[in-house]
């Protein structure tokens, strides 16, 4: 499970989202930097996802949202395409009512890999993410995590001094 120094911390690349769910406009990681980012990948047919990641990521959202956090669901499948596609993923969100914001990675030409799922280095799911108020990647964990780890972990990084305004966009 690779937890990264804040002085290690590699940037977290920016999601390439072919569609978003549970939000009016397309979600950037620039946009959110000053926030705490938990970034949860998951397969609406992978059963550690159901049963621990997709709860765990809800709970965190409803608790924290109004706290510094973003929650942001990534459903990134690698396996059974043919099923897991956007009609299927807007009734599944609907079913399970998952409140935060999902994006669906886009496909890659010639691989199952969904591009996000590349470019993070993902080895499956469920998989979490935590983005430091830079932007940068502090966790990155394949399977379930405990709820008292993770909340201590984002607990900690909230306690990080905020970074300074980036003036170089216009």
């Amino acid at each position: 499970m690779p937890e990264f120094s804040s002085s290690a911390a590699p940037p977290a690349p920016p999601l390439q989202v072919a569609e978003w769910l549970n939000t009016p406009a397309p979600l950037a990681l620039a946009a959110l930097r000053g926030r705490v980012v938990v970034l949860h990948a998951f397969q609406m047919l992978c059963p550690g996802c159901l049963s621990h990641g997709l709860p765990q990521a809800e709970r965190v959202h409803r608790v924290f949202r109004n706290e510094g956090v973003s929650v942001i669901g990534l459903h990134t499948v690698f396996e059974h395409h043919d099923v897991m596609g956007p009609d299927a993923l807007r009734v599944f969100m609907h079913e399970y009512r998952w409140s935060f914001p999902v994006g669906i990675d886009q496909p890659a030409q010639g691989t199952g890999l969904p591009r996000t799922m590349q470019a993070y280095h993902l080895d499956g799911t469920p998989s979490l993410v935590l983005i430091d108020r830079r932007g940068h990647i502090r966790l990155q964990h394949l399977g379930h995590i405990d709820d008292l780890r993770l909340g201590g972990l984002i607990g900690r990084l909230l306690a990080e001094p905020l970074p300074p305004p980036d003036h170089s966009e216009g």
